[in-house]
């Protein structure tokens, strides 16, 4: 009985401390340290409502945006509640066909020449919100001719939100595709 009663309170006590304190001063350190980050990085647009996170995808497919990485989360899409791959294998009939329609609509934009794996294969997640900057670079005749503006002026854009490594050797150069389309807002339409 007595080893019963010290489980039953060392229940207790780590459920107080691992469930409530801990979590509370992390989430207070967050707060202090990261407040934009802690309250989930969201994005404006220019009337002030809210349109998403930068932490995560978003679905774009008009052509006067830059497309986003294909998402695998759920059927709706960019789901961060059902987040996840699709765990198809590279020979899966289903998985063959939805990169081809994807290549087939990329070229139908007038794309030539390689694509980069990002614009026709879904993240691990499937809510990754970068693309690589090749990624973007395709993609700005189709914006730029949607929109009305010169590829040279869409591309001048497109260099300020590039993001290079972290720290100058982590990871690879990416383009946060919500934060650039947001941006793309703001300019002149025809």
């Amino acid at each position: 009985m007595k080893e019963l009663k010290s489980a039953i309170l060392m229940f207790i006590t780590f459920s107080i401390i691992c469930g409530g304190i801990y979590p509370l001063a992390v989430t207070g350190v967050a707060y202090i340290l990261f407040p934009g980050e802690a309250k989930g990085s969201f994005m404006t647009d220019t009337s002030g409502k809210v349109t998403g996170s930068s932490l995560l995808g978003q679905p774009f497919s008009a052509p006067e945006y830059f497309w986003p990485r294909p998402s695998a989360s759920t059927d709706f899409g960019y789901n961060p509640m059902g987040s996840g791959g699709s765990n198809s294998g590279p020979t899966n009939p289903d998985y063959l066909k939805t990169v081809g329609d994807r290549i087939k609509t990329l070229r139908a934009t007038g794309i030539a020449g390689p694509i980069p794996s990002e614009l026709v294969q879904a993240s691990a997640s499937g809510l990754d919100p970068h693309i690589s900057p090749e990624a973007v670079r395709l993609q700005i005749p189709r914006v730029a001719k949607a929109r009305g503006i010169s590829p040279q002026e869409l591309s001048a854009v497109v260099a300020n939100f590039t993001s290079d490594r972290q720290f100058g050797f982590l990871g690879e150069p990416r383009v946060n595709v919500l934060e650039l389309n947001l941006r793309l807002n703001t300019l002149n339409k025809r």
